[in-house]
């Protein structure tokens, strides 16, 4: 059959055609792959190449940044273009980027010399190919981020109402696996290459090579197998849907809108209480989650566990992330059953104390990998049921008129409270030691216990059976 694209119907009997089984797994697999690339496998792949646990810290907390300012582009993603433009041409060129950082790695070869002489990483390799990777990195970043808006909105456009019921687990579900691929199975074979290859850059190269290749596979599928619904066109003023039946909005009305949205968000009840809670209230877990791999990978000298790149991709990246999942599993069922405000309690607690765990293993430092599991997998976990009220606030803070950008806000606001800590929690590490470093980061609990304490939540939101729809 010919694809006639300027007509309505024909797109919509395409849209039709094509499954969202064929589509979505591949999609949100996808939208996860490039953010745990830039802010885990990033973290690990500088250590093992020589940076220090402070300029790790710092650079890569900055590629926090395009997540925390994304809703200030995201109306253009509406204005230029369709939603299937934007996320076939962000995969095309994170593709290309990933390919860019493995040819610019082969030139670090002595960045773990420089380290262990002592000599200023940045100094030695000043615009090289050190701040080439940093660079391409960025670029990542934000196509990232360019792709995460484009993706959600396309879901919305290709599937209708009862579609996207459907398919939200299973979307949710493939982005987890994303994440068990992205800091599990890459590192893993990063350091299977690393004993394989016995040169670091070399393995990490051959690793974001063989990222490049399979996301360029996926975005070439994508090119191929993602519909075309009707409703996907750019606002451009003066145009309608393309078989004339309903204008859509112009760049003037989204650029309004936008402005509303600011506006409204900072008039709403209580917005620096919420500002606050959304910053602080995991403040313990986003100075931690920068400096764990560190932890695990820093010989025991140093005050590490001394772990293999490889055994890494286990603790952390699997066995830490199932965890992970199943606590955000189980928070939601407690959450629906208990709603937000009862719940609160029992979330901020279990986000923040777990996080003792790792105060013993920097005293102990056991060489038993049942035990490193177990203490990872329990703060994995913590956080994991922690952070659903957290989400849920989100939720409950956003409701109203603009609902949908005051959440793109807030979730601004939540890769803030990740980025800022993050970005000192090196320097503070090679300050404190890791014991002293450890010490911090249990008395920051102190923050997400007195934020929940004020914090303001309507007693039936949540509830499965509340008053809420």
């Amino acid at each position: 059959m010919e694809r006639i694209r300027h007509t309505g119907k024909v797109r919509d009997t395409e849209r039709k055609r094509i499954s969202p089984w064929l589509w979505v797994p591949t999609l949100y697999f996808a939208e996860g792959i490039p953010y745990f690339i830039v802010n885990v496998i990033s973290v690990i792949m500088l250590k093992k190449l020589g940076m220090g646990n402070g300029d790790i810290a710092m650079y890569t907390g900055l590629l926090y940044l395009p997540w925390v300012i994304k809703p200030l582009w995201s109306p253009f993603v509406d204005i230029i273009r369709t939603k299937r433009w934007w996320v076939a041409t962000m995969q095309v060129i994170m593709a290309v980027a990933f390919a860019a950082v493995a040819f610019s790695l082969p030139g670090q070869a002595s960045l773990s010399a420089l380290s262990a002489s002592g000599t200023a990483l940045q100094d030695s390799v000043p615009v090289s190919m050190f701040s080439l990777t940093l660079v391409i990195f960025w670029i990542t970043a934000f196509a990232s981020a360019t792709h995460d808006i484009a993706a959600d909105g396309f879901y919305m456009l290709a599937l209708d109402q009862g579609e996207q019921s459907f398919f939200v687990g299973i979307r949710s579900t493939f982005y987890r696996l994303s994440s068990v691929f992205g800091q599990g199975v890459l590192v893993v074979v990063a350091g299977m290459l690393e004993m394989r290859l016995g040169n670091i850059p070399l393995a990490w190269s051959v690793t974001m090579l063989i990222c490049a290749v399979l996301f360029g596979a996926v975005a070439l599928y994508h090119v191929f197998v993602l519909p075309r619904p009707a409703a996907d066109v750019p606002a451009v003023a003066g145009h309608g849907l393309p078989d004339g039946s309903a204008p859509v909005r112009g760049a003037a009305d989204i650029v309004r809108e936008f402005g509303q949205t600011f506006v409204t968000f900072f008039r709403k009840r209580n917005v620096w209480l919420a500002i606050v809670f959304m910053l602080l209230y995991r403040l313990p877990e986003a100075f931690l989650v920068k400096m764990l791999n560190p932890f695990l990978l820093d010989p025991v000298e140093k005050g590490g566990l001394g772990l293999p790149t490889g055994t890494v991709g286990i603790v952390y990246g699997t066995v830490g992330v199932i965890a992970l999942t199943l606590g955000g599993i189980v928070g939601g069922m407690a959450a629906s059953r208990w709603g937000l405000k009862k719940s609160m309690w029992p979330m901020a607690l279990s986000l923040a104390l777990p996080c003792l765990v790792f105060l013993y293993l920097a005293a102990v430092q056991p060489s038993d990998l049942w035990v490193i599991n177990f203490c990872v997998a329990f703060d994995q976990f913590g956080y994991g049921f922690g952070f659903t009220a957290y989400m849920l606030y989100m939720m409950y803070f956003s409701e109203g008129e603009f609902r949908t950008s005051h959440y793109s806000l807030c979730t601004a606001f939540m890769a803030m409270s990740m980025m800022l800590p993050g970005m000192v929690a090196g320097y503070l590490q090679e300050w404190l030691g890791y014991t002293g470093f450890f010490w911090m980061v249990a008395v920051c609990c102190l923050a997400t216990v007195g934020v929940t304490l004020f914090v303001k939540v309507d007693p039936q939101y949540g509830k499965r059976n509340g008053n809420q729809e």
